[in-house]
């Protein structure tokens, strides 16, 4: 429609069609482009791209109850946790369906993007053409950008972030190795599961800094995320009784055999699993402390053992990257830290909005859906921001709100809780209505 401002949308994952789609509606154009040749971003296997951590056998730690786009339900004969084939056919029927493809420029990456004085972007592509935009729409993803720890010595085997593992046989043949796997995070406790199961690995160690909660994906019976803590309970009061819950189901840590957290359930990003403690209880998976140090074919740990390792796989999580931005303003701090409106604005930036860019409980896959509601309520005028000094008010609030019950950890900077933020965002998007209807108020009063 003509008067809206002009949008381009970096990515073609879930967060970034689910906003094109909310734009369409909306009459807003745009352009999305995407450095790989289809959508679906981390659920594309062997995306050519490089940035999809999608291994052959991963299936979603999301049940198909709470990841479903609200204008396409998943298939009904699904089963309750999807595999990553299913996930991108999903995605594949959202974007056909809503006839988005021809806006999506494939093959074509943003190198550059430059905001101008009084505001606008320049945008530079990977074709060498640059192109004027009103509005630049950050959907990049964060699960891309590996990130390593620092281990004093070096190591002669194998050695890859989780983010290139594919299978027991890609990048390398794992089976009869020796195998540390770095981490006890989600993907760590998939790749630990699925190698240690013999004969594939010969010895399958995870190494841990810390203790964590494994949850299950079933809890008497039933799909454990379809349980959500009601927006109206006290924060406080409803985490309690969620870790009661989960002690009373799952137990201790250390009865599994791994080490005991040094905190409660819930005061870190969860670690979901239906097979991890089963592997432990049976021994096909070891558990050691840290590495304290790399000695060529041998890794010692913290404790002071020493085992002969044919192989390190590091599960230890991602940065947040914008290759495309030169301002260190737009870019994350050295401590993971990036503060935004609704994990979307940036203060004094109003033409330039994050999607998905949050660790939402219990799934990101239809998170920015919610959030475009707000984007395109923006671009159409019916929404009005707060000002900048009340956008960073709100902030620390919300922050402390969603993050403060987690121990700090660069992994924990963008945690929220879906079903609270959404709630909150919703009563937001009421809230910039009633400005834009006071704001037109006044302008007419001034002109009578």
């Amino acid at each position: 429609m003509a008067g809206y401002p002009t949008c381009c949308i970096i990515g073609a994952g879930a967060s970034g069609f689910t906003t094109a789609k909310r734009l369409k509606d909306a009459g807003v154009p745009f352009d999305v482009y995407d450095m790989s040749d289809d959508i679906g971003g981390n659920w594309y296997f062997g995306n050519p791209n490089g940035m999809s951590a999608c291994y052959e056998s991963l299936h979603i730690d999301t049940s198909k109850w709470r990841l479903a786009f609200e204008d396409l339900p998943v298939p009904d004969d699904w089963p309750d946790f999807p595999h990553h084939s299913q996930i991108l056919d999903y995605f594949r029927s959202y974007v056909d369906r809503f006839g988005l493809r021809p806006h999506i420029t494939f093959n074509t990456a943003v190198t550059k993007a430059v905001r101008k004085d009084g505001g606008g972007w320049e945008v530079t592509l990977s074709t060498g053409e640059t192109r004027a935009y009103d509005v630049l729409i950050v959907a990049n993803g964060h699960h891309w950008d590996p990130r390593y720890p620092d281990y004093p010595g070096t190591f002669n085997g194998a050695a890859f972030h989780a983010h290139d593992y594919r299978s027991p046989f890609a990048p390398v043949d794992l089976r009869g190795k020796n195998v540390v796997v770095v981490g006890m995070g989600n993907s760590a406790m998939d790749i630990a599961s699925e190698l240690s199961q013999r004969p594939i690995a010969r010895n399958l160690w995870v190494a841990a800094r810390r203790g964590v909660w494994v949850l299950p994906k079933y809890m008497n019976g039933k799909v454990a995320d379809k349980a959500s803590m009601p927006h109206w309970m006290p924060r406080r009061l409803g985490l309690r009784l969620a870790a009661r819950r989960i002690r009373k189901i799952v137990g201790n840590m250390e009865d599994y055999g791994l080490p005991k957290p040094d905190h409660e359930p819930l005061t870190a990003h969860p670690s979901v699993s239906g097979e991890f403690l089963t592997r432990v209880g049976c021994g096909d998976v070891k558990v050691k402390p840290n590495i304290a140090e790399l000695m060529g074919d041998q890794v010692r740990f913290e404790d002071g053992s020493v085992e002969a390792v044919d192989a390190i796989i590091y599960a230890t999580g991602y940065k947040i990257s914008f290759p495309f931005f030169e301002d260190a303003a737009l870019k994350p701090d050295a401590a993971h830290r990036f503060p935004l409106f609704k994990r979307m604005m940036k203060p004094g930036v109003p033409d330039l909005f994050f999607m998905g860019l949050a660790q939402p409980l219990p799934t990101l896959v239809n998170f920015a859906e919610q959030q475009a509601k707000l984007v395109a309520a923006c671009l159409t005028g019916r929404y009005a921001p707060p000002s900048e000094a009340e956008m960073k008010a709100i902030i620390a609030k919300d922050e402390a709100l969603h993050m403060g019950h987690f121990y700090e950890s660069a992994r924990h900077t963008i945690q929220v809780d879906f079903g609270i933020y959404v709630h909150d965002l919703m009563k937001e998007i009421g809230r910039g209505e009633r400005r834009v209807g006071v704001s037109s108020q006044t302008t007419q009063q001034a002109e009578a």
